[in-house]
């Protein structure tokens, strides 16, 4: 009895044995399967995130090589433990589950295990495809998920903008910027709803007073609000660059399908270690502003991030599959050429899908008129070719812009394929690289390899035609002298003239953005050049009053520039950034002729739409900063005359006929401001444009 004893124990060992060893090479079998397939096979069609159907609520979530996965509902974000339910997971990597009842208002989130990531499953994840979130503002910015009813909105008959991209002129603005000041006069200051409030000096009122036709939203997906301590060391990183510990202007996504609930609370700075858009109350808000905008017939445009997500937080998609989401260096780190921390694979199938997704949903949830891709080059052109192409299938419109650069530079390859880029020759070219020693154009002087072939180049839209050229079509030329990144243009030439040191304290703003008179000059000769370019014509958030960057005296923040100029306000949630009225009347001048400038180019199609073969140059004797040009379209015929020689005055010869001028050195506009014949005199740094009677 012994002996047979001893040999069942020892079979039964053997069994459990070999039972535990199939059990790791299924295992092990399953995550190299697993692995190969991350490189790309793994894609399911399946509808993803949480939806409602036949009396049940959906959740699925894409985590290819997850062991497992659960769902976790609370009634409040505030619980630490809510209800846990089991996922299963299909032969694709979706794992799903389905709740009986419409549960619209449940906040949710998953708990992911990898076997290569031990302890991982405690963190709760986001869901990638949530249409509303809540986050506590905090480090890590921990969220949930919200179950929204879609499709639920009285739009009252809206639809997109529908607009030739060469008419398009774009105000790209901040929604908190645009109205928290106090002299934006309206109720709910930095919101969605305050951003559209009629009647008050800033906000909707003012964007339209300007007359551009789209504005641009630096990013509104919901994105990470806070980064982590300054001066301190917290999950391996130490912040030694930004005492604010916040990030202002968005490019940290967290969610692709949800509106950032900041701007829906109206609140003087963001409320620390709360739970923040828990009534999902931003989804209305910000449809009631796209709304808004197309009663004034002003397109809107998103700036999105895609390239890369939210650096610092816990409980996105490198906790629910690294691997598949994000590109790796050949040290198995992650890649960092956004210089973000995590670059996303876009390459990879269903994040592509999700890419694809989230454009396609702004655009039927939101009514979105067009995006503007930021890094675009770090996006796979499967990926850019794709989302136009099914894009255009609901609005053939749409607008496609993005920066052509991060980890590469190619705007040729984004015109090729039908989008619009951002063009920093025109950019660099006109008013300079850096204001210390990299001035442009407007300052007489030639920065780079700039030259007069560069600069008529401009003028034509940057035409791949010319030897200096980088787009097949004008309309992809994205025409900008400023934008939310880098000095403004009013600070550039402020710096560049030298009437502010780089480290100058400035005690008294106001009297700071009083534009002197070659101040005043400079901005008008690179707003004229500017407007009478082809291409789409892009401002920034406070350029028709060259808006300055000043950062306060008075905060509580231990940053050594309080006083100075700043030129990366990415991180100030302060008077920094948000735009001041006051300062728009101080500079009158100049927004009247900005004002002057738009309508000019909404009048006539001829600035807008000109061949190439419709512009002729003037030839300019020693002068290289001078430049002429008569431009036909029609029955219009226009002279567009600049001198940007600071020292010199310049005589142009005009051909045969009386000329109606309707831009001089002091107003732009339509309306005739005197005539001209056989010549015109053109003061240093200044410009005008004739029209013939």
């Amino acid at each position: 009895m012994k002996i047979e004893l001893k040999i069942t124990t020892v079979l039964i060992t053997i069994l459990i044995s070999l039972t535990i060893m199939g059990n790791k090479l299924f295992v092990n079998a399953d995550m190299n399967q697993t692995m190969e397939k991350k490189q790309g096979q793994y894609y399911s069609d399946k509808k993803l995130g949480s939806f409602v159907k036949e009396g049940k609520t959906y959740f699925r979530l894409f985590a290819p090589s997850a062991v497992e996965v659960k769902l976790v509902t609370f009634e409040q974000p505030e619980q630490t433990e809510g209800k846990e339910y089991e996922m299963t997971r299909d032969e694709n990597g979706v794992w799903e589950t389905a709740l009986d009842g419409e549960l619209y208002g449940t906040f949710y989130g998953y708990r992911v295990k990898h076997l290569s990531s031990p302890g991982i499953e405690n963190i709760i994840c986001l869901d990638p495809y949530a249409k509303a979130v809540t986050t506590f503002n905090t480090y890590f910015n921990p969220r949930r998920a919200i179950v929204i009813k879609e499709d639920d909105y009285d739009w009252e008959g809206d639809e997109w903008i529908q607009m030739d991209w060469r008419d398009l002129i774009v105000y790209e603005m901040h929604i908190r910027d645009m109205t928290e000041h106090s002299s934006s006069g309206v109720s709910e200051r930095g919101t969605y709803k305050g951003l559209v409030e009629k009647g008050k000096p800033g906000g909707i009122d003012y964007i339209k007073s300007l007359g551009v036709n789209a504005v641009e939203l630096l990013p509104a997906q919901e994105f990470a609000n806070i980064e982590i301590p300054f001066k301190d060391s917290l999950n391996g990183k130490y912040n030694t660059w930004n005492p604010y510990e916040r990030n202002h202007w968005g490019y940290m996504t967290a969610a692709f399908f949800a509106p950032e609930a900041y701007y829906s609370e109206n609140v003087r700075d963001i409320q620390w270690n709360v739970w923040s858009g828990k009534d999902a109350k931003a989804v209305n808000d910000f449809k009631d502003m796209v709304k808004a905008f197309h009663k004034e017939g002003i397109a809107v445009i998103m700036d999105v991030v895609y390239n890369h997500i939210s650096e610092y937080e816990l409980g996105n998609l490198k906790e629910i599959d690294k691997e598949y989401y994000f590109r790796f260096d050949e040290h198995g780190n992650l890649m960092q050429q956004s210089y973000c921390g995590n670059d996303f694979k876009t390459e990879s199938p269903m994040a592509r899908r999700l890419i694809v997704e989230s454009v396609l949903y702004w655009m039927k949830e939101y009514h979105i008129d067009g995006f503007r891709f930021d890094l675009g080059k770090l996006i796979d052109w499967e990926t850019i070719e794709e989302v136009m192409h099914e894009a255009k299938k609901l609005n053939p419109h749409v607008i496609f812009v993005c920066e052509p650069w991060g980890g590469g530079y190619d705007p040729k390859g984004f015109s090729v394929r039908g989008w619009g880029a951002w063009n920093d020759q025109i950019r660099n070219g006109i008013k300079g690289e850096n204001p210390f020693n990299g001035h442009g154009w407007i300052f007489g002087k030639w920065f780079g390899n700039n030259n007069p072939d560069r600069i008529k180049s401009y003028v034509n839209g940057t035409l791949v035609r010319d030897r200096y050229g980088l787009f097949q079509k004008p309309e992809h030329s994205v025409n900008y002298l400023e934008s939310h990144d880098g000095y403004t243009l009013g600070d550039f030439i402020r710096l560049g003239l030298g009437d502010v040191k780089k480290d100058q304290v400035i005690e008294d703003v106001d009297e700071h953005v009083k534009l002197t008179d070659t101040q005043l000059k400079l901005n008008k000769l690179a707003a004229l050049f500017l407007f009478t370019s082809r291409g789409i014509t892009m401002i920034a958030e406070g350029q028709e009053f060259a808006r300055s960057k000043v950062i306060p005296l008075n905060i509580d923040v231990p940053d050594p520039h309080k006083g100075m100029i700043d030129h990366n306000s990415y991180d100030k949630d302060n008077e920094t950034n948000y735009i001041n009225y006051h300062h728009a009347k101080i500079n009158k001048e100049l927004v009247d002729y900005y004002k002057g400038l738009i309508q000019l180019r909404k009048t006539y199609e001829a600035f807008r739409r000109a061949d190439y073969e419709q512009v002729r140059f003037f030839i300019i004797k020693d002068n290289p900063f001078a430049l002429g040009y008569q431009l036909s379209y029609n029955d219009d015929s226009f002279i567009v005359l600049f001198n940007a020689n600071p020292s010199k005055e310049e005589e142009f010869l005009l051909p045969e006929g009386e000329w109606e001028v309707l831009v001089n050195e002091k107003q732009a506009g339509v309306e005739p401001l005197g005539s001209v014949s056989s010549k015109a005199v053109l003061h240093p740094s200044t410009g005008i444009v004739l029209k013939k009677k």
